[in-house]
């Protein structure tokens, strides 16, 4: 960027201004400003909700998404998206939906409490909620479950996979399927069971797409005539998994599978040109797909879809 003789003087008479006004700024902010927990967007008649349960940063990221890629390479794609390539920061993004008939919960979170502080900024509680989906059995999608061993969603049913519950419980009560056996066998009877192409409820459907687990679920959701796809975790980060599909994500239980549930799914996104809420994508959560070279692009959402 240039500097004409103009501009340069314009930001030095602006100092003064500035100089003036910084001590009285800061003593209105000693503490930082907080990051919002919740964000709503409109759906035709639907008000769809992202909800903020926790964010961490991360190291060590090749050997999470780029295992099966040398060094140099997972360097070259992080630099040329103004990323470091050997730290990520991670979100954790339930979705409310309501319907205008139900509170649909797409997720729980961690189980360290955020999920009841995001709801509460979205003006909702727990006991509001009617159904609680399920789309897998990773530990940071059931922490929320159950709160002091008591159910967190007080009067809600539950739904989930057919295929998913029935993997998990094909796995002995140690290990990755300890905490299914103390957050989602409680709740079991209250429990429904959907296979690909089913609906929660009407204008919400399950859409398979396995291989990050044995049953992991997206959903797409319809309200006239407007569509979004919740991919839960189709994708684990904004950049690598969407610009190079089949690179090995370490969370994926069959990581082929996975990289094909990914192309099916981001490729039916980037056509359609329908927007998508992703469970670990930089809060809000929510973008667009488009293609770049052989694989995507995720696009952040600016101000589509704003909540009347």
């Amino acid at each position: 960027m240039t500097l004409t003789r103009r501009t340069a003087l314009m930001a030095g008479a602006a100092l003064p201004l500035a100089a003036a006004t910084a001590p009285a700024r800061a003593a209105n902010h000693e503490t930082a400003p907080t990051m919002p927990h919740a964000r709503a967007f409109q759906l035709g008649g639907f008000s769809v909700t992202t909800l903020l349960d926790g964010s961490i940063p991360r190291d060590g990221v090749q050997k999470i998404f780029g295992a099966n890629v040398d060094e140099d390479t997972f360097s070259e794609v992080s630099a040329a998206n103004f990323i470091p390539a050997d730290m990520a920061q991670f979100y954790f993004t339930p979705t409310l939906v309501d319907t205008g008939s139900d509170l649909v919960l797409f997720d729980t979170g961690l189980g360290q409490g955020g999920i009841a502080k995001a709801l509460a900024e979205a003006g909702k509680t727990t006991d509001d909620i009617d159904i609680v989906v399920i789309t897998h059995m990773h530990g940071d999608h059931i922490g929320g479950l159950m709160t002091d061993g008591a159910p967190t969603f007080a009067n809600a049913r539950y739904v989930t996979g057919r295929a998913e519950y029935d993997g998990w419980k094909a796995l002995p009560d140690n290990g990755p399927a300890k905490q299914m056996a103390t957050h989602v066998d409680p709740l079991a009877e209250k429990m429904t069971f959907l296979e690909d192409g089913e609906d929660v409820v009407s204008g919400i459907t399950a859409m398979a797409a396995f291989g990050h687990t044995p049953g992991h679920m997206t959903y797409m959701l319809e309200s006239d005539g407007s569509q979004l796809v919740l991919t839960a975790d189709l994708a684990n980060h904004y950049v690598w998994p969407f610009q190079n599909p089949d690179w090995h994500t370490s969370f994926d239980t069959d990581k082929d599978m996975a990289s094909a549930s990914r192309r099916r799914i981001l490729d039916m996104l980037a056509t359609e040109r329908a927007p998508m809420i992703g469970y670990h994508m930089p809060f809000p959560a929510a973008g667009f797909v488009e293609t770049r070279g052989d694989g995507f692009r995720f696009v952040p959402v600016g101000y589509q879809m704003m909540a009347g």
